[in-house]
């Protein structure tokens, strides 16, 4: 088999084993969607995949893009592998989705480029399973529950976002070639579709997280005037020494709309 130095600059970690492979492919919805694989490397996960249903395989690395034509010819003769060349947060600025149907992602995604990933995927009206292998301390973020100190807009997101939000399983480094030095988990995501995520709440959001251990009104102030923070917090119950990591996700987006929706609506009858 060929040896490929992994580069840093695309976050390239390998995964070889085949035990973990075989749990991310049982772990896969039963349904007719397509796949989108992002970053597949070696091909190492796209070979399993490949063997269930069509998939298109997004690769930003020359190299390996090369390499991945040929190892698998076949597949990609038949159709059943459609492989693109390109950095796939470009082709999402480009297309707004990464299929023309209904799809699943399934991935061993880079670290440094995970989270984004992940948002994006929230934004896509095609996408409906996230299936990804991430940083464990990423898949925490996006599988917390309020209360819990991992709790931020991430989970935020993932709560209003989705049906479900959980860790399958987590893969030590010695699973990858070269190893990474932290421990990888796969985030299974299963999007409700019904929902859209608005990308102002995701700025308005930032802004409550900003300093996690600090009062929430305080990090609030920053995009909506204390007198409103104040009556909206007596409104909904809110106590003024909560934390950010304490409110629910139902209560942030309560908060959004009255004081960032509302008060648009407002201005823009004065």
């Amino acid at each position: 088999m060929e040896k490929v130095k992994a580069k840093k600059k695309y976050g390239q970690n390998f995964l070889k084993d085949d035990t973990v492979l075989s749990r991310i492919i049982q772990s896969m919805p039963k349904n007719n969607n397509h796949i989108v694989e992002i970053g597949p490397g070696l091909g190492d996960l796209t070979k399993n995949l490949v063997k269930c249903k069509d998939v298109t395989a997004y690769e930003v690395d020359t190299d390996l893009f090369t390499i991945l034509k040929t190892k698998f010819a076949t597949p990609i003769e038949n159709g059943s592998l459609t492989l693109v060349h390109t950095d796939v947060l470009e082709a999402w600025d480009k297309q707004k989705s990464l299929h023309d149907s209904k799809y699943d992602l399934i991935a061993n995604l880079p670290y440094y480029i995970a989270t984004n990933i992940i948002l994006r995927a929230f934004e896509d009206d095609a996408c409906e399973h996230i299936i990804v292998m991430v940083q464990k301390e990423v898949a925490e973020k996006f599988s917390a529950n309020e209360r819990d100190k991992e709790f931020s807009a991430l989970g935020v997101i993932s709560k209003l976002c989705s049906k479900e939000s959980r860790i399958l399983f987590d893969v030590p480094p010695e699973s990858f070639d070269p190893p990474p030095k932290v421990i990888s988990s796969i985030l299974y995501i299963k999007k409700d579709m019904s929902k859209k995520m608005d990308k102002d709440f995701n700025s308005f959001l930032k802004a409550c997280f900003q300093q996690p251990r600090k009062k929430l009104s305080k990090n609030i102030s920053s995009v909506v005037p204390k007198e409103t923070i104040l009556s909206l917090f007596e409104e909904l119950g809110i106590s003024d020494n909560i934390r950010p990591h304490e409110v629910s996700s139902s209560l942030y987006s309560q908060i959004y709309t009255k004081a960032i929706i509302n008060g648009r609506k407002q201005n823009s009858t004065d």
